[in-house]
């Protein structure tokens, strides 16, 4: 529904097809993006940006070189929503002319084809599963390398590295 929403202002100025399309997309896509950006630039600590600031840091490189490399995984995280929404518009722009899977779908709809219209699903699905893992990959890390364990002062932390049932007890 929400698509609608977004697509019925751009077809009124802009008129219909590609072009249209391709700005309520646009529009569509972009509220997880910036609010994964705002919300990975807030959990930036502020101690790191006093320390950055304390060395000199103005505040281009500030943003540049401290807080958007460290909100980069959030950033992206926001990034790779996009990219489902993006594609779910693909239907919803054929209705206004775009070319495209959208087409197949809307045409299976028409004609109550439900053999074209799971094929059509499918390559949409797809090509979104496809994207994702493309945009996801590197920023994808594992869970083990950044685990952090929190040891009791009365623990010998070698102990941890060489577990020996006899020798560790609960505290």
């Amino acid at each position: 529904m929400r698509g609608f929403v977004y697509l019925i202002p751009v077809v009124a100025f802009i008129g219909s097809g590609k072009p249209a399309w391709v700005v309520a997309t646009m529009i569509f896509g972009s509220p997880p993006v910036i609010r994964f950006t705002e919300l990975g630039l807030q959990q930036v600590p502020e101690t790191v940006r006093e320390a950055a600031l304390a060395f000199g840091a103005t505040p281009r490189y500030l943003l540049r070189r401290v807080e958007l490399p460290l909100a980069a995984k959030t950033i992206m995280a926001g990034v790779n929503q996009t990219i489902p929404l993006s594609l779910a518009m693909v239907v919803v722009a054929s209705l206004i002319g775009a070319k495209g899977l959208g087409e197949d779908v809307l045409e299976a709809l028409q004609f109550a084809d439900a053999g074209q219209g799971l094929l059509a699903g499918l390559a949409i699905l797809f090509c979104t599963l496809i994207s994702d893992r493309i945009v996801a990959g590197p920023w994808i890390s594992c869970a083990s390398t950044s685990l952090a364990v929190v040891v009791p002062a009365n623990v010998d932390p070698s102990l941890l590295r060489n577990p020996d049932s006899s020798q560790i007890a609960l505290v």
